[in-house]
């Protein structure tokens, strides 16, 4: 074999390693390719008392579009909340109060700012709140 060939025959075994490669870093856990949209986080959710489940479906109706399916974030859309950036300490109540009311500038993920949700009220991000922590709490965020 000439070594012109054999040069072709190792760069196209390269190039098939690293697409397999980039396959396998992308994917997400479940399988699914990491796309736009997909999930950011791996969220266990545990049983919701009854004011968690009213800020689930709060959560859906305003939030999920971006912070996604169980506040898991989404690929490209927004950071999932369920994450050490958002505990408690870091991130107050009061800080969900804010985003919600006056949005946010882009400080700690590249996703851009975040706009005012202006058709959530205050007992709804209220009920948000305990969601979120409902879900933090029971993964390991404390």
């Amino acid at each position: 074999m000439s070594a012109f060939r054999e040069n072709r025959m190792v760069i196209a075994i390269a190039a098939l390693a690293i697409v397999a490669a980039g396959y396998w870093f992308t994917r997400s856990p479940d399988g699914m390719e990491a796309g736009m949209g997909a999930p950011l986080a791996e969220v266990m959710v545990p049983a919701l008392d009854s004011v968690a489940m009213r800020g689930e479906a709060a959560f859906n109706d305003n939030c999920a579009a971006c912070h996604g399916k169980n506040a898991a974030g989404r690929n490209g859309m927004g950071p999932p909340l369920v994450h050490i950036i958002y505990e408690p300490n870091h991130h107050s109540d009061g800080a969900f109060f804010f985003a919600a009311a006056n949005g946010v500038r882009s400080h700690h993920w590249q996703f851009g700012n975040m706009p005012p949700v202006e058709s959530v009220s205050e007992d709804e991000v209220r009920d948000i709140v305990a969601y979120v922590r409902t879900l933090q709490r029971a993964n390991g965020i404390n």
